[in-house]
């Protein structure tokens, strides 16, 4: 392996809608620098990111694959994503730990669902986005409208860096070495450059006045540092055009990321926070390589031979083979027993690796996606901002197929989340099931095979209770006093408390305004315990209750007899009989449709989600002739929307769904939920 400096790596994720060509991109990529000798195909199973069974039988990525090359004195770590909409969390799991996005869209279907997901994410995270528009061959007619959609979308200083030839068999460039003579299919090279130079000077008003007031021509060179300003800021979204099939387009977009796209040093810097709570400060990381050592993991994948390895990103310091580092707050270090490069499917050992560099550590069981890892107490507390990841909604409750592997099906289940955070193990306390949540039914089903051909276990599964939820319409107050006495010391403790409704979403908020004394400081946690167990077993339905919020206002105690199980009990029933005076309803799961049909379906659609008690919001005809449909339902009359699609359109459908909100569960649906939990 090369040696390289900090300022030379570059380190970019893939993201994109499923069919935009990510990994063939990334096989050409690879191919036109000789990191490989011989271009894999997705079709035939032999593409370099898709290596693992589960992808090569289902022919779409389904993990973050990690792949690298040297070019030119430069490293360049390459992550590929799944662009399925099942496996957006997964897509986004690298973003914390590179500088940039090359996000890829397919010329012949335009912006898609997880195009414009990927976008907001990544911009949301600070990355500098760089658009490639690939399968240009073929489709040379679109582009020019393409590019104007872009625009629209995503702002108008989406600006081209090349233009495809006049026959679509090269691209022109515009920026490094404009190209003018040459003829581009639409716009010239000129008009680009002058695009492109007239966004990046606003980012630097020395030379603006040098270009405007002299005339003077600038180069490349000149122009990097304000460039890099306006990447970093959102300024400039570079748009750049290939074909991976035609090997068009792939030497250019090579020089762009050396080129162009930032190193570790010219990013955004981390957002490293040490502390939690209102005690959060953020941290400066100096990204030297003789500094403490500090690096994150951000992707960890469990084989049953291999052992844990968790990839990180190292931000500061240098990591060695052989080295003692803490996890977190942990007192006891860990030794770096196997230091990793990861390529596809092979991991080759690194003596060391310096900051702005992403690597990968094997065997050590105590890291998660989230760790830090440090060589100094000083940075026990240090951590990155939690990755908000998509809300699992669809969820299967699993058993074993075996009486007696319940642990068993426990230690799998924990696995599969360590991998993927997007998927969620809950208990349904009411219902006695274990249930496994993800993004949709897809997600399940490729989370479900993993567990029974890597982790050789077998689950019976069914269709769990919806996640439904309890609150109250109202504010009330009860008061409640709990006195048992059956010889020697008894039991007292006597509550007021007050509950209220909070905005949705807002979880629960517990306060104490107990003046003089009538409940002593160390029973009001006992209180807060039984306000929670009562609001975890619910009051109408036995669902969970959520965004409230109890002020204790008074009680008694007694000198003698009180004690915390008091409290418990009579904060449980105080509450209780408050909810019961605040009008309780029964919270429901709303989600976000989207939905691609033919033309001629739409009717048949609208029709459909009106009959579920969804709402459309929508619809928008697309490039490929077909259209998308926008609405929100109840997650409880959409559950089977896959079998009633397939059926509506001759299986020729597509749709994707999302966490929106919770919402008040109309009267009737109420009472006759209601009914049925009284008759079971």
């Amino acid at each position: 392996m090369a040696e390289y400096q900090t300022a030379r790596i570059r380190n970019l994720a893939l993201l994109g809608h499923t069919g935009a060509g990510k990994s063939s991109l990334l096989e050409a990529l690879l191919f036109e620098a000789r990191a490989i000798t011989q271009r894999g195909r997705v079709d035939k199973g032999t593409n370099h990111a898709d290596f693992t069974a589960q992808e090569k039988a289902h022919q779409h990525s389904l993990e973050p694959s990690f792949l690298n090359l040297d070019l030119d004195q430069h490293h360049i770590n390459l992550i590929d994503t799944p662009g399925l909409p099942d496996f957006f969390g997964r897509a986004l799991l690298p973003l914390p730990a590179v500088e940039s996005v090359l996000l890829v869209i397919n010329a012949t279907t335009g912006i898609e669902t997880v195009t414009a997901r990927a976008f907001e994410a990544a911009r949301a995270q600070g990355k500098v986005v760089c658009l490639c528009i690939n399968h240009i061959d073929g489709n040379l007619d679109k582009l020019e409208e393409l590019l104007t959609d872009i625009q629209q979308t995503f702002g108008p200083r989406c600006l081209p860096v090349n233009l495809p030839s006049l026959a679509g068999d090269a691209v022109v460039d515009c920026y490094l070495h404009c190209e003018e003579q040459a003829a581009t299919l639409f716009s010239s090279s000129q008009n680009a450059r002058d695009q492109l130079v007239d966004t990046v000077l606003e980012e630097d008003e020395d030379l603006m006045t040098l270009y405007l007031e002299q005339g003077e021509m600038l180069s490349a060179e000149q122009l990097h540092e304000p460039l890099e300003t306006a990447l970093r800021m959102g300024h400039l979204v570079p748009v750049c055009f290939t074909s991976a099939e035609q090997d068009v387009g792939i030497a250019s977009l090579l020089e762009i990321i050396t080129q162009l796209l930032p190193s570790p040093l010219e990013a955004n810097p981390p957002q490293f926070i040490k502390g939690f709570g209102n005690q959060a400060l953020p941290v400066d990381v100096t990204q030297s390589a003789s500094d403490h050592v500090l690096a994150h993991v951000f992707r960890v994948g469990i084989d049953p031979y291999f052992g844990r390895v968790a990839v990180l990103r190292l931000y500061q310091g240098t990591l060695t083979n052989g080295m003692k580092l803490f996890i977190g707050a942990d007192r006891k270090p860990v030794k770096l027993a196997h230091l990793l490069k990861i390529q596809g499917d092979q991991h080759v050992e690194m003596p060391s690796a310096i900051p702005g560099d992403i690597c990968a550590l094997c065997k050590i069981d105590e890291l998660d996606v989230g760790s830090v890892l440090h060589d100094s107490h000083d940075e026990d507390e240090f951590h990155l901002p939690e990755l908000k990841l998509p809300q699992p909604i669809f969820g299967l409750a699993v058993s074993p197929k075996r009486r007696g592997d319940e642990q068993k099906i426990a230690e799998v289940l924990a696995k599969l989340v360590a991998e993927d955070p997007s998927l969620c193990v809950s208990q349904n306390a009411a219902e006695g099931q274990t249930v496994l949540q993800g993004l949709g039914d897809l997600h399940l089903q490729i989370a479900l095979e993993k567990a029974q051909s890597v982790f050789r276990v077998d689950m019976d599964t069914c269709k769990p209770a919806v996640a439904y939820r309890e609150t109250v319409g109202r504010s009330a107050v009860a008061r409640y006093r709990h006195k048992k006495q059956s010889g020697g010391a008894g039991q007292f403790g006597e509550v007021e408390l007050r509950v209220e409704p909070l905005p949705r979403g807002s979880g629960f908020q517990f306060e104490s305004k107990v003046v003089g004394g009538a409940i002593p400081g160390q029973y009001i946690p006992a209180v807060e315990k039984g306000v929670r167990e009562a609001m975890q077993a619910g009051t109408l339905g036995g669902y969970p209750m959520v965004d409230l919020k109890v002020t204790v206002l008074d009680g008694k105690h007694h000198s003698v007899d009180s004690k915390e199980i008091a409290f418990v009990m009579a904060g449980k029933k105080a509450f209780r009989e408050a909810v019961a005076e605040a009008g309780p309803v029964v919270l429901e799961p709303m989600v976000a449709m989207d939905i691609v049909v033919a033309a001629e379906r739409v009717g048949d659609i609208t029709g459909d989600l009106s009959s579920s008690r969804a709402m459309v919001c929508g619809t928008e005809a697309r490039r490929d002739g077909k259209v998308q449909v926008r609405a929100e339902a109840p997650l409880a009359t959409v559950d089977d929307y896959a079998t009633r699609l397939k059926s509506m359109t001759a299986g020729d459908g597509q749709f994707t769904l999302s966490f929106l909100r919770y919402e008040v569960v109309p009267p009737a649906v109420q009472q006759g939920l209601l009914r049925e939990i009284k008759e079971d």
